[in-house]
């Protein structure tokens, strides 16, 4: 069974992790820089347009929160702002006050009508498109630009025997679940759905997901 240290920025697993082939083992990670080297012009400016907008409605454009990535090592995400400042003291003082969004917090770690997120927030949410700063953190080798949702230290646990199956591989920025069951927000189906991809990643696979978040971005399906 698998373990968490809190102690420790690692997180310890006493599993065997999932066999991985060539592509999962070296050529995942020389296709992600390659494909971040040929975007970064693009996104780069995309990302400046939208921090733009974003920085008056916020104390700053970029929000950066500690997730857990490959191994267990912590390191920060990186994201367009959509929140208020304080967004997790005011999440805790929302599900004291309102029972009903507890149970929903509970059950998909999301609020549908989230009251802390800022109006272009909402808009940036939707599609996902606060997330494109992750290309620094798949540059850096925290992540990759597919693989599963970045989880931080309480959502780790859902993952019950599928720990190790997480840690096993970098968490991207988009996969299986942002493009296959995106409307639904069902946590016990996005770990069904990590799993599955992470226990069978092929360059192809990659490739068609990758191409099927293109459309995602234009179809405001998010939360």
């Amino acid at each position: 069974m698998a373990f968490l240290d809190h102690t420790s920025r690692h997180i310890k697993v006493l599993r065997t992790t999932p066999r991985q082939g060539v592509y999962a083992r070296g050529g995942k990670r020389l296709f992600d820089v390659t494909v971040c080297v040929a975007l970064l012009p693009a996104v780069g400016l995309t990302i400046l347009v939208l921090w733009v907008i974003a920085n008056p409605r916020a104390p700053s454009g970029f929000f950066t929160h500690p997730r857990i990535g490959k191994n267990g090592v912590v390191f920060q995400c990186w994201k367009i702002r959509t929140m208020i400042e304080n967004a997790d003291q005011a999440l805790l003082e929302i599900l004291e006050n309102h029972p009903e969004k507890k149970s929903e917090w509970a059950t998909n770690r999301k609020l549908s009508d989230d009251p802390r997120i800022l109006p272009f927030g909402r808009f940036l949410r939707r599609t996902g498109l606060d997330e494109l700063p992750q290309i620094w953190n798949v540059l850096r080798g925290d992540m990759s630009l597919v693989g599963p949702r970045p989880v931080t230290r309480p959502e780790l646990s859902l993952y019950g025997e599928g720990k190790a199956d997480y840690l096993a591989i970098r968490p991207g920025i988009t996969g299986l679940w942002q493009v296959t069951a995106r409307r639904a927000p069902c946590y016990i189906r996005r770990v069904k759905l990590d799993r599955q991809y992470v226990h069978n990643i092929t360059f192809m696979g990659d490739l068609r997901i990758l191409l099927s978040t293109i459309p995602v971005l234009f179809r405001p399906t998010g939360q």
